[in-house]
């Protein structure tokens, strides 16, 4: 006999690379029985199990649903945000603000997706940030944190409307040609690959885990 749905998992950010491949994959687990998703627009998506929440990141988020996990997989970049302090409202506030309203909500795990170079302490304004934003998820408290550090993501950005990112295509590039000679967590990732890791992972979390590119391809 087939387990019961029980799980009832909210998720941010799932119009992008990562996030839509979460939302694929609680959609289409059976022990999930509810999906709550934050999103600025609604998906062009249409489940039972599903039921999107249009918010303002920039405002106070309202009260959520009861939920038992979270995933965040918000993110951009400098370039696309138009300014530092534009990119920090995304990749740290937003982030920060969804991981509090979880926790309120009572998540006792949570899955982020973060960046290879993550590091409150470096000298590059986009990694530094990053690491900051881990920082303060792990004072959160939550039972378990799993953190994906991945490195260039490899997807199809025009397939969800994305704007292409230059550095990514020029990794993926790269790694083609010189692949045999770069370190697993420095190769792009496929961002199914992240995707699957976290979904593994974060059920299951206890304490606070970090998950380099050459850990999540193999976890997936």
């Amino acid at each position: 006999m087939d387990a019961p749905s029980s799980r009832t998992v909210l998720i941010a950010g799932a119009s992008g690379l990562v996030g839509r491949s979460i939302l694929d994959g609680l959609l289409a687990d059976d022990s999930v029985a509810a999906v709550h998703s934050l999103g600025r627009r609604e998906l062009p998506v249409a489940h039972p199990k599903l039921t999107q929440h249009r918010v303002d990141f920039n405002q106070a988020l309202p009260a959520l649903p009861s939920v038992g996990e979270a995933f965040v997989a918000l993110g951009t970049t400098i370039k696309v945000a138009g300014s530092q302090a534009a990119f920090r409202a995304v990749d740290f506030d937003a982030v920060l603000a969804v991981a509090k309203a979880a926790k309120a909500a009572g998540a006792k795990r949570l899955g982020v997706v973060s960046a290879m170079g993550a590091d409150k302490g470096s000298p590059i304004f986009y990694n530094r940030v990053k690491g900051e934003m881990e920082d303060a998820l792990t004072a959160l408290g939550f039972e378990g944190l799993v953190i994906a550090r991945p490195s260039f993501l490899a997807g199809d950005r025009e397939a969800l409307g994305q704007p292409l990112r230059g550095g990514e295509k020029l990794a993926m590039n790269v790694s083609r040609v010189l692949a045999p000679l770069i370190p697993d967590n420095y190769k792009s990732i496929p961002a199914k690959s992240v995707a699957n890791a976290l979904l593994k992972a974060v059920p299951v979390a206890h304490g606070k885990r970090v998950m380099m590119s050459s850990e999540l391809r193999k976890a997936s």
